[in-house]
């Protein structure tokens, strides 16, 4: 089921080809994880998705609270058989079409749909992950680099990149070298106590579940977290790297280059996560 502006159809929408997030890559999306009705985290989402609609210039309606975009969140669940299920739910926020590269208007639509997916909680795998750097294209640094838009040319193409190497996932690096996250995620590196991970001002993705790791770190005093980029050289001095986004949660790296890691940070840390969701 498909929630268009409102009206829930059992038809995919059909988009017209002016379109202003296929045209040009205006449209701003958040995946969020469902879980029996439950919406994980989502203020951190609803507010990401205001701020990031404010720096694209998007006229954000009046009625476009946080309380009724989670009604058509849960509307879509329920239409879709999934108020009672795990789910995988995507909000797309587009301009109206009309104009080029600049709009004749400022208003949004939006969209939602969802899909079912397995666990209600987040659960670690260990199964082996490895990892390499992929150098065919950079981020280049900016507010713009921060936001969740549908322009993401870089990660297809180095998903496929990915695939064609045998590895499970790449590490994305900036203009300036540094390793700024995963395709698909945030990047963290623990090495002894030390906790670290790209700032915002690298060109990294601003993540609810990087947001969640912050967080739960500040109850863990046996860890000193930081924020501070990360050179390449550290990952294969890193004791544990791991990848964190809102639909695995943390998903540890096994093996980068030649050098194997361990899992224990992310077990601790991912406890701390579902401890906080079940009594949420």
């Amino acid at each position: 089921m498909t929630n268009f502006n409102g009206t829930i159809s059992n038809q995919e929408h059909q988009l017209s080809i002016q379109n202003r997030g296929y045209a040009y890559g205006d449209a701003l999306f958040e995946t969020i994880k469902a879980s029996h009705g439950k919406l994980f985290f989502w203020e951190d989402h609803y507010f990401r998705l205001m701020a990031s609609m404010r720096i694209m210039r998007m006229e954000i309606p009046m009625n476009f609270t946080m309380e009724f975009v989670e009604e058509q969140i849960q509307n879509t669940l329920k239409a879709s058989d999934l108020d009672k299920a795990s789910a995988r739910v995507k909000l797309f926020v587009h301009r109206n079409e009309g104009g080029l590269y600049l709009p004749t208007t400022n208003n949004i639509s939006f969209i939602i749909s969802a899909k079912k997916m397995e666990g209600d909680f987040y659960a670690i795998n260990d199964d082996f992950y490895e990892v390499d750097l992929f150098k065919d294209h950079y981020v280049s640094p900016s507010l713009l680099s921060t936001l969740k838009t549908n322009n993401k040319a870089l990660n297809v193409v180095g998903s496929v990149y990915a695939k064609e190497n045998n590895l499970n996932n790449c590490l994305i690096l900036n203009t300036d070298k540094h390793v700024v996250e995963a395709l698909n995620g945030n990047i963290f590196v623990v090495k002894g106590n030390f906790i670290k991970t790209p700032p915002m001002s690298d060109g990294c993705l601003k993540g609810v579940m990087r947001k969640q790791i912050m967080d739960a770190l500040k109850g863990m005093p046996e860890y000193e977290f930081i924020e501070e980029s990360i050179s390449p050289f550290e990952l294969q001095k890193a004791d544990e790297l791991f990848i964190t986004n809102v639909i695995v949660g943390i998903q540890p790296i096994t093996k980068y280059r030649k050098k194997l890691f361990n899992t224990e940070v992310s077990n601790k840390l991912l406890q701390k996560i579902n401890v906080k969701l079940r009594l949420g």
